[in-house]
């Protein structure tokens, strides 16, 4: 499965070392924070904030926090240390500094400081030239994965991958194409492909996520049940018009049978709360709850 969703990402480039540039290093009030430059997929550089605790010994939990959308292109990775209207305070850079995790933020094609060309024009790009978006974004978060295992003071067998919306997408698509990630936590981003064709909710998601020929060969559920039996949180909203209550239904029913079928059935949750496409409290305290157990 995992060999034939790379397939559906088209043409995808070539790995080479990792190189990184440190920018900046900055003492905030809870943590360190690193501004680097990452040589990822040999197109263009990638700009990413690396924070972790002041006070650390060897190496730490990392988490691969992946930005959502929301129509800001110029949050980005700044989502990290700045958070969003839609998330609770604090800024995850700071929480998870508090638990003693580092973390890892990138930004994304047509997001923070790689906006230039818009996210139109990069879907219609590399559509003509063989490549999928999304599958080039998925690629980074792959390839932030390899910078992290180039990293002293990361423990690379403790990772995990959290986000909102379109970074929850990231999270459990890269927990399902990437082992390496140990823990999973997505917020707002479970969205059954089907449901939403059957609903015609398609125009409430923007172009990055839509890969070709995806729904002839998988659902949501089946790419998702690909992270089994590793720890999975998923938090959703039941007034969230992104993500269909029908939807959420399909996939919690299939991965709660995974779970069971590998002895497992403790590691996955899907939380429901009564709101929409936001984080609430409840959110941020079952996703605190659930890295403090499982990473």
């Amino acid at each position: 499965m995992r060999k034939q969703l790379f397939k559906l990402f088209g043409d995808l480039p070539e790995k080479t070392d990792i190189q990184a540039t440190t920018l900046k290093i900055e003492e905030k009030d809870s943590f360190i924070l690193e501004t680097l430059l990452l040589e990822l997929n040999g197109i263009e550089p990638v700009p990413a904030y690396f924070a972790k605790p002041k006070q650390t010994k060897g190496k730490i939990p990392a988490v691969l926090y992946c930005h959502s959308h929301g129509g800001r292109y110029e949050r980005g990775k700044k989502e990290l240390i700045e958070g969003a209207e839609y998330l609770e305070a604090p800024p995850f850079a700071a929480e998870l500094a508090s638990l003693g995790f580092a973390s890892l933020a990138i930004d994304h094609w047509a997001f923070g400081d790689r906006r230039g060309k818009t996210e139109s024009e990069i879907f219609k790009e590399m559509l003509w030239t063989g490549r999928v978006m999304w599958g080039m974004m998925v690629y980074d978060s792959i390839r932030a994965l390899d910078y992290l295992e180039t990293r002293q003071d990361a423990d690379t067998s403790r990772l995990a991958a959290l986000g909102m919306s379109m970074g929850g997408l990231m999270a459990w698509w890269t927990a399902a194409l990437d082992m390496r990630i140990s823990v999973c936590v997505d917020i707002c981003s479970q969205v059954d492909s089907e449901t939403l064709i059957k609903t015609q909710n398609l125009d409430r998601h923007n172009l990055y996520s839509y890969v070709p020929g995806l729904v002839k060969h998988f659902s949501t559920a089946e790419i998702q049940s690909l992270i089994a039996p590793r720890p999975h949180l998923s938090l959703v909203g039941t007034a969230d018009k992104l993500t269909p209550v029908m939807g959420i239904d399909i996939i919690e029913k299939k991965l709660a049978c995974v779970y069971k079928e590998k002895n497992a059935g403790e590691r996955y949750e899907m939380f429901r709360s009564h709101s929409g496409h936001i984080e609430t409290a409840v959110m941020r305290h079952k996703a605190i709850e659930f890295l403090q157990a499982w990473l």
